[in-house]
C-alpha cells in the first residue's frame, strides 16, 4: 500500500488552503502576506528596541530604496520590490548562512511561492533580470541600514558584510519600529497605492 500523501499545505486566515510545494495564484491573498510578514522578525530577532523589526517593514523599506534608484519608474517594479520576500509570510525569514545549509530546497520553494505570488497580482512569473539586480541592490542598502541601526552590527563589519556604491543613497532614511498591526497596515496601505498606480496606466 502507497504511503499517505504528504501534507504540504498551509491554512491562511483568509480561509485559503496554500500548497507550499505546489502554490497556485488562486490560493494566495494580499492580506495573508501582510498578515504573516508583519509577524516574521527580520535578524532571528535579534534586534533593539520594544518591537521586532518585521519583513513587512524591511519591504516597505526596500521599495522606497528602489524607487530611490529610479524616481517615477514603472510601478509594477515597485511592486515587485515591496513583494520581494512575500514568500517569508510562510516560510519565514531565514538569515544567509541557514538558507546556505539547507541548500537547494530552500531555494526552490520560495521560487515556486514568489512564481504564484507574481502571477497573482498581474507581475511576470520570473522577473528580468535588471529588476532583480535593482532589488538586490535595493536590499542590499536596506541591510546595511538595519545591520548598524538595529541589529548590533559595527560601522566596519557592516561595510564589509555589505558593501553598497555609494552610502549617500542611505541620508533620510530611517528604521520604523511600531506594532505589527501598523506594520500590516502600512503594508496593505503601500500595495493598495501601487496597485492604484498600475490601474492608471492600464
Amino acid at each position: 500500500m502507497a504511503p499517505p500523501p504528504r501534507r504540504a499545505w498551509q491554512r491562511m486566515l483568509s480561509g485559503r488552503r496554500l500548497d507550499l510545494l505546489d502554490p497556485t495564484p488562486l490560493d494566495i491573498e494580499i492580506e495573508d502576506i501582510a498578515h504573516g510578514l508583519a509577524f516574521v522578525a527580520r535578524w532571528n530577532g535579534q534586534t533593539r528596541g520594544d518591537w521586532p523589526y518585521s519583513v513587512a517593514e524591511h519591504s516597505l523599506l526596500v521599495e522606497e530604496i528602489f524607487d530611490r534608484q529610479e524616481p517615477g519608474g514603472d510601478p509594477c517594479w515597485r511592486l515587485a520590490a515591496l513583494l520581494h520576500d512575500a514568500p517569508e509570510y510562510v516560510i519565514g525569514d531565514m538569515i544567509s548562512p541557514v538558507k546556505a545549509a539547507l541548500g537547494r530546497e530552500y531555494g526552490a520553494m520560495d521560487e515556486r511561492l514568489a512564481s504564484a505570488i507574481h502571477r497573482r497580482f498581474g507581475l511576470p512569473a520570473t522577473l528580468p533580470l535588471a529588476i532583480k539586480k535593482r532589488i538586490k541592490a535595493a536590499d542590499r542598502i536596506s541591510a546595511r541600514l538595519e545591520a548598524v541601526s538595529i541589529a548590533g552590527f559595527g560601522e566596519a563589519e557592516a561595510r564589509r558584510l555589505f558593501p553598497i556604491p555609494d552610502a549617500a543613497v542611505m541620508e533620510g532614511l530611517s528604521i520604523a519600529l511600531r506594532p505589527p498591526s501598523d506594520s500590516r497596515s502600512a503594508y496593505l496601505e503601500r500595495f493598495g497605492a501601487l496597485m492604484t498606480l498600475i490601474d492608471a496606466r492600464t
